[in-house]
């Protein structure tokens, strides 16, 4: 990257204290904190699950963000954006809300552990939510750092559907990957679905088996940069990773225990 970055955009699967304490949900909080502490401006994005309290976590809509319909499948689906902040860290969480989509009360299974259907149709819908709100907030980042998998669909719409956007003309995309990979598929028909605008359904090749190994391949096929998370991250991504040679910031067990990682990953962006 010829620049210094500044701006710096977090999609995030969970983020504490909206969710319980988790390896994703820790970094999602302190990370995006820590970056901004060192002088980079900063958004974070999440769904809007069910279980999250509204009036506890001091939620609101947006109105001037809210109102832009999403069409899946030939449905219009409205996007609903509210926002809270985490008074202690100086930082607004936006969080992209659908009641179709995100007002059920389990993140994304049932109370019997069945991995619900529309799962597929959640990762669409929210990785189309935040790149659309980013927009209307006129907000360039510099770096958009996806964690969890219902985000790994942010690269491809960046890369192909969102390509001539002035907004995201000079974003760089880094990828997280974590041991969250959903072991149940997703339904045939997901590439069809997730495709749109200047993102064809032939650009989404992996997802011709929709399953989480082949949607974290397909975050990666249009990273710029990769982080190793976790130790739990499924060998077979980790191979595809280096058989990209894509720019990667490997597990440090001691750096995510003291905090350093920050450091770490604030220099990471910086190199890509």
């Amino acid at each position: 990257m010829a620049e210094k970055v500044n701006k710096v955009l977090f999609v995030n699967s969970e983020m504490c204290p909206y969710l319980p304490e988790s390896e994703i949900a820790t970094i999602a909080r302190a990370l995006p904190q820590g970056i901004q502490e060192r002088k980079k401006e900063i958004r974070s994005f999440m769904p809007r699950y069910g279980f999250i309290n509204e009036r506890k976590n001091q939620l609101h809509e947006v109105i001037r963000l809210s109102g832009m319909n999403i069409i899946i499948s030939d449905v219009d689906h409205p996007l609903i954006i509210k926002v809270a902040s985490i008074s202690s860290a100086r930082i607004q969480v936006y969080f992209i809300d659908n009641e179709d989509y995100f007002r059920r009360k389990q993140l994304y299974a049932d109370d019997n552990g069945i991995f619900f259907p529309d799962n597929d149709e959640r990762t669409i819908f929210f990785a189309r939510g935040v790149l659309e709100t980013v927009k209307k907030l006129r907000w360039a980042p510099d770096v958009i750092h996806c964690h969890g998998w219902i985000s790994h669909l942010v690269p491809a719409y960046l890369k192909k559907a969102y390509k001539d956007d002035p907004i995201f003309s000079s974003s760089k995309i880094v990828v997280s990957l974590y041991g969250d990979t959903p072991a149940t598929g997703f339904r045939t028909g997901f590439a069809e679905k997730a495709a749109f605008g200047g993102l064809a359904e032939t650009d989404l090749a992996f997802l011709k088996k929709p399953d989480g190994i082949n949607l974290a391949k397909t975050a990666i096929q249009y990273a710029d940069g990769i982080i190793v998370g976790s130790p739990d991250v499924d060998p077979k991504l980790v191979r595809y990773c280096r058989s990209l040679k894509l720019p990667a910031l490997q597990y440090d067990e001691a750096a995510m225990q003291n905090g350093s990682y920050i450091d770490a990953y604030n220099a990471f962006y910086d190199t890509i």
